[in-house]
């Protein structure tokens, strides 16, 4: 009950800390909108006074005090303006670039452009005069413009961030959760186990027939194995100074011994010993996996070969059956846990022979080859030591 009020106030706490930043970011964009408006219309406001100062400067006559009006209008230095007659031809324009002044075509592409972005400003100098002044937004204002686009782009890297951290973290508590269980699993066969061992013991003082106890002490064996298998989930294992070639062939002859006579086994060694460091339980594992999923793609019924090649640093280990193919698009997906092409199963087998080799070995697993109704070769690939 602990762990579960635990886990939800973490749960709580998480999406708090999402809302939480989400609203900063929406108050962001709040302000920002409307900084941005009180800057356009205050950039409108300067324009009207400028158009004024525009049409009080076309009236002055020589007595007239024209010294503020010039400061108005020259106050202007940023925002791009142009200035119409009442007929639409253009009679002057002010912070353009001068390229776009000195070329006709792209003065009237800009004044296209600049059309759209505000409503113009009347300056009526007299009668039957109306000219139009014209004005985009300045470098200041489109930036902020921008600022809003710049901010949801941000949004969203931190909404992918966030999904992403709450994944792996999502994904790390069932590693856990799954690692506890495979440990309590060993736990619990182990009782059962010991006491197997001990009615072992009391059959052979009963004269029991030597080939039945014998029997039931392999799959006792095979009963420690498999709990010293669970046990390692989730923690590291220990690495030993190890002989590859032998090592397969244990698992090949255990696996081999075990499965149908409608299967045939072979298996290609070099010669001379390899050494690697291995656990050879979870190696031992990783083989048994690849060759029950052969069995099951061949349909129980084909041939697996086993061969082992090396080069100068690596040993390379290659598991190929006859069965019915993997589909090229799918070689990396066969590794990924819950993948599984059968009606019942888990898809966990291939999954746990990527963790071996990958993260326990520092090694390489991968499909090597495979063609469709032929079959499909695996490769593991070890440092040599």
């Amino acid at each position: 009950m602990d762990s579960m009020n635990f886990s939800h106030e973490r749960n709580l706490a998480r999406w708090f800390i999402i809302i939480s930043s989400l609203l900063i970011v929406g108050l962001i964009l709040w302000n920002t909108s409307i900084f941005f408006e009180r800057l356009k219309n205050d950039e409108r406001d300067k324009m009207k006074v400028w158009s004024a100062a525009q049409a009080f400067l076309d009236k002055a006559d020589d007595n007239t005090d024209i010294e503020l009006t010039l400061k108005i209008l020259n106050s202007n230095t940023s925002i791009p303006t142009i200035w119409v007659d009442e007929n639409g031809k253009i009679i002057d324009g002010l912070n353009l670039t001068i390229e776009t002044r000195n070329n006709p075509e792209k003065l009237q592409q800009y004044f296209k452009n600049l059309k759209q972005e505000n409503e113009p400003i009347e300056m009526v100098l007299g009668e039957n005069r109306v000219h139009k002044i014209y004005y985009g937004d300045s470098p200041l204002l489109t930036k902020i413009k921008y600022y809003p686009i710049g901010l949801m782009l941000i949004i969203f890297l931190f909404i992918a961030v966030v999904y992403f951290f709450y994944t792996t973290t999502k994904s790390s508590e069932q590693n856990k959760l799954w690692a506890g269980m495979a440990k309590e699993t060993a736990h619990q066969i182990g009782t059962p186990l010991s006491s197997l061992i001990g009615w072992t013991e009391i059959l052979k003082e009963e004269n029991v027939n030597r080939s039945y106890i014998s029997e039931i002490e392999k799959d006792i064996e095979r009963l420690r194995t498999i709990t010293e298998r669970f046990s390692k989930i989730g923690s590291a294992p220990i690495l030993s100074k190890t002989e590859i070639n032998q090592a397969t062939k244990e698992s090949y002859t255990y696996i081999k011994n075990r499965s149908s006579d409608l299967i045939e086994f072979q298996i290609k060694t070099p010669h001379t010993p390899i050494f690697v460091h291995l656990n050879e339980s979870l190696y031992s594992w990783t083989i048994e996996n690849l060759v029950k999923n052969a069995i099951d793609a061949m349909r129980g019924k084909g041939k697996i070969s086993i061969e082992i090649k090396q080069d100068l640093h690596w040993v390379y280990i290659y598991i190929k059956d006859t069965g019915k193919g993997i589909p090229k698009s799918k070689f990396k997906q066969v590794f990924e846990p819950g993948y599984t092409s059968k009606k019942r199963g888990w898809g966990l087998g291939l999954s746990l022979a990527r963790r071996i080799i990958e993260q326990y070995h520092s090694g390489r697993i991968k499909v090597f080859q495979s063609e469709i109704n032929k079959g499909t070769s695996f490769q593991i690939a070890l440092r040599k030591i």
